[in-house]
């Protein structure tokens, strides 16, 4: 089979497209036949080395964490998956291999795929997800009546994070660049206030907030200052770096694969509750020029790769 891989560590040009043996599912597993996987940028950090000491990366290593496919086959001791089954996962981070034409995944970290998007489609939604819903719902604690603050809302974690917010009840106020605005519009924020200016006083942007949820890379001053931003007792979470300061809470990301609220992701997509963006969908053995725009900032959004 076909498949995106890397022998060593480095920049985007060790990704190469080989012909490689295609996985045989041991016990727990089913294999599944890709249509499609998805960039993120933490596969650029593990490709480049930089996360090794914390995700050991057996080489050589397909990378790929999300996974949008069908079931082909079914190890005899798994249960409720069977051959044709349309599933989704995020695979683990030391794991990955959804950059193929098939790959063996633990049935316990497959979700039933939504019915009511195209299945290329919601390759888009496991890891960025997953990483939205961990910072509003079980770190931040988003609740109904609360305002809370998106900077980065045009993103693709920021955008889930938005909707997420929005389905809990709160007040959203949204900080991104104007060719994003009509989208999170219609996603129904409250207030769109454009890039952040952290020389602005919190009153002039509708805060101090009682949450702030951070998906821009911040230098630790231009941390200290969206800290400003929370209320004294508010909860400021971050999946680019830590905002924090006396008299709130802070979070950090660490996006991990969960089955039971990837499903609740999807059963909001199914329910119209959360839409998903796709910017630009390319071939899967385009996946090093992939990387190389990311890393020049030439990536209009989150990006599908489509397996052949």
């Amino acid at each position: 089979m076909k498949a995106v891989q890397y022998s060593s560590f480095g920049g985007p040009e060790v990704l190469t497209w080989a012909d490689v043996d295609r996985p045989v599912p041991g016990p727990g597993q089913v294999l599944v036949r890709v249509v499609a996987t998805s960039f993120n940028p933490v596969d650029d950090h593990i490709r480049a080395g930089h996360l090794a000491r914390v995700i050991p990366t057996a080489l050589p290593h397909v990378p790929g964490l999300d996974v949008a496919g069908v079931i082909d086959e079914v190890d005899a001791g798994v249960t409720g998956w069977e051959v044709g089954d349309r599933v989704l996962a995020m695979l683990p981070l030391d794991v990955a291999g959804g950059a193929a034409e098939h790959v063996a995944v633990d049935a316990e970290v497959l979700v039933a795929a939504p019915r009511t998007t195209a299945l290329v489609d919601a390759a888009t939604l496991p890891l960025v997800g997953l990483a939205a819903r961990q910072a509003v719902v079980e770190l931040a604690r988003v609740h109904a009546g609360q305002t809370v603050l998106v900077n980065g809302a045009g993103g693709a974690v920021g955008s889930i994070a938005v909707q997420l917010a929005l389905i809990a009840g709160a007040h959203v106020t949204a900080t991104t660049s104007e060719r994003h605005a009509d989208r999170l519009r219609g996603y129904g924020v409250h207030r769109l206030v454009g890039r952040l200016d952290l020389t602005t006083d919190p009153v002039d942007v509708g805060g101090p907030f009682d949450v702030v949820l951070n998906h821009v890379r911040c230098s630790p001053q231009e941390a200290t200052a969206l800290a400003g931003f929370v209320v004294d007792g508010g909860v400021a979470v971050s999946s680019a770096g830590s905002v924090s300061r006396d008299r709130i809470l802070s979070q950090d990301v660490w996006v991990r694969s969960d089955a039971a609220s990837l499903a609740e992701l999807v059963d909001h997509v199914d329910a119209g509750r959360l839409r998903l963006h796709v910017a630009a969908r390319r071939p899967m053995a385009e996946l090093a020029e992939v990387h190389v725009d990311a890393r020049a900032g030439r990536l209009p959004g989150k990006t599908v790769l489509l397996a052949p």
